[in-house]
């Protein structure tokens, strides 16, 4: 028995213990569990960072299978190759640079926000006539980034925007919850970094100090000349509707509607990026677990907007199954939006008729 990083687990590990969430409220998997792609996507997708390990290693039956996509490059690497991509790229690079200095200089009280300077590179990422599937195509992409606050932050800026967008706001709302959507993890800046970029498990003091970023972030910007929505959205943004989350423990009605949608852009964004302990994990697994468990933590409306659009977004995209076929996504199944219908070859899987089989990565 031996305990392993969830960054390290592997298909055929099998636990040698249950596995809470950190305030034991939920059994995540039981003792005796052979892991799979997607119950180690789950251990991520709940921050766990390491579990106890039994020694032998099960071998599953799927035999994964390295298939070459015979059409030529893949629609990431067509991206990734794009003038489109490099241009975005450099344009990210520089707001994320321009984005940390100004903030420190704002928490040491070396100069005043000057909203409109901070706001431009975000909306410059946002013009050129992109397309939300555009934006979702570039910040994929990215994805090698590890999971700095200030990457983050923007990253959660661009798609609350979407979000807002998608939900049909107002272009005050709109601006509102992009604004939300950046200044949300300020108060990360001010939990000791050894404990942000700490690649093993937080001690239960170190969770609780983690915490305290929200109510930390609040305090910063309490007296800033904003809207009070932005403030609310830094405090809130780790509530759930269910009563389940942080400082608060406020349920839905008591949530600001900024702070809502934040939680969605924070949380999707934070999955499908790469973090101190992990890489990032394929956004279908992300929109499953939102399918099997988001209903009752966050905003209904908000969250089917989201799931009913974000999936639309990865049409035609090339990607692995865990059988190890390669194939193009060509169809979305409303009723199961992590599951679509996936084109190998001349040969066309119905996802939603193969529980069994699931989208693994997206290449």
């Amino acid at each position: 028995m031996k305990r392993i990083l969830t960054r390290k687990l592997v298909p055929g590990m099998v636990l040698a213990n249950d596995v809470h969430t950190y305030n034991s409220s939920l059994k995540l998997l039981d003792k005796g569990t052979v892991l799979e792609d997607k119950d180690i996507a789950r251990l991520a997708f709940y921050s766990i960072i390491d579990v106890l390990i039994e020694d032998e290693l099960v071998e599953l039956e799927n035999e994964f299978v390295d298939i070459t996509n015979d059409e030529g490059l893949t629609y990431s690497e067509r991206i990734k190759q794009s003038p489109e991509f490099k241009e975005f790229k450099h344009s990210f690079e520089e707001c994320a640079e321009k984005f940390e200095h100004t903030i420190k200089d704002i928490i040491e009280n070396n100069r005043d926000l000057v909203f409109d300077d901070m706001m431009a590179p975000i909306y410059g990422l946002l013009e050129k006539g992109r397309s939300s599937a555009n934006i979702f195509d570039m910040l994929h992409n990215l994805r090698s980034y590890d999971d700095a606050t200030f990457t983050h932050s923007i990253n959660v800026a661009l798609i609350s925007n979407i979000l807002a967008q998608w939900l049909k706001w107002d272009e005050s709302e709109v601006e509102i919850a992009t604004q939300s959507g950046l200044f949300h993890d300020i108060g990360k800046l001010l939990i000791p970094d050894e404990i942000i970029r700490k690649p093993d498990k937080l001690t239960e003091d170190e969770y609780t100090l983690m915490q305290t970023h929200p109510q930390r972030g609040y305090e910063i910007i309490k007296n800033l000349n904003i809207s009070q929505h932005i403030k609310n959205a830094t405090l809130m943004h780790h509530e759930r509707c269910d009563g389940s989350g942080y400082p608060l423990k406020i349920r839905g009605p008591q949530i600001d509607k900024f702070g809502k949608l934040v939680a969605i852009a924070d949380v999707y964004d934070a999955m499908t990026s790469a973090r101190y302990y992990r890489g990032p994990l394929c956004p279908f697994i992300a929109i499953s677990m939102f399918e099997e468990e988001g209903y009752q933590k966050y905003d209904p409306e908000m969250i089917i907007a989201f799931l009913q659009n974000i999936v639309n977004t990865y049409l035609l995209n090339t990607v692995r199954l865990s059988t190890g076929e390669v194939g193009e996504i060509i169809f979305i199944n409303k009723m199961h939006l992590s599951r679509p219908t996936v084109k190998v070859g001349n040969d066309y899987i119905d996802l939603t008729k193969c529980p069994d089989v699931y989208i693994k990565e997206i290449i």
